[in-house]
């Protein structure tokens, strides 16, 4: 095959391979991580949402229970941040987390961060917190979040610290709200800061 050329006769450069498109198998994987969730919740335990019956019947305070995810979530990119610039091992780790992810929009990476805010806290909290506890749970979590990229261990050690808080969240609200509003708070500000500061462009 003959490679296109430019007008003044000099072939074209060869166009750059298109990335899989992240958020549609982000939907699959999510998607079937929330419905295992959903199905897990509904044959035992404690009402779907919520960490108990006594809960449940409480209900949500909806503007406490959000103000608390996001001032956690906030609390927790801070803390990253200031990891991240202020020491080698976070940069490295941003890096490799940029590599791995690619340039990502502001919309993927809301859409990215809201697919595994709610299934993930589904998941890990909702279901399966109440049935082996706090530590237990955000153990998974991390190991879960292990990669074998020397660089990415932190990102482990961080998904444990983040998953106890998440998880903690869970039992003083007694409901998913404030879990979920701080995880997607935390993955779609730290997604896009990666993208902007680290990413290599497309």
């Amino acid at each position: 095959m003959i490679p296109a050329e430019h007008p003044g006769g000099h072939p074209s450069p060869p166009a750059s391979p298109r990335r899989p498109p992240l958020l549609r198998v982000a939907l699959l994987f999510y998607g079937l991580l929330l419905a295992a969730a959903l199905v897990w919740m509904a044959l035992g335990g404690p009402p779907p949402g919520f960490a108990d019956v006594g809960a449940a019947q409480r209900g949500l305070s909806p503007a406490s229970d959000l103000a608390a995810g996001l001032l956690a979530g906030a609390l927790v990119i801070g803390l990253s941040h200031e990891f991240t610039r202020r020491s080698q091992r976070g940069q490295r780790l941003a890096r490799a987390l940029a590599a791995l992810l690619g340039r990502l929009s502001w919309s993927e990476c809301v859409g990215l961060a809201l697919l595994s805010g709610v299934s993930e806290e589904a998941f890990f909290r909702g279901a399966l917190q109440p049935q082996v506890g706090l530590w237990a749970a955000s153990a998974l979590f991390a190991l879960c979040h292990f990669a074998p990229q020397r660089d990415l261990w932190p990102w482990t050690l961080f998904s444990l610290a983040a998953g106890l808080l998440l998880g903690a969240l869970f039992e003083a609200t007694g409901n998913l709200l404030a879990p979920v509003a701080a995880h997607a708070l935390i993955n779609a500000v730290n997604l896009r800061l990666l993208s902007v500061r680290y990413a290599a462009p497309d």
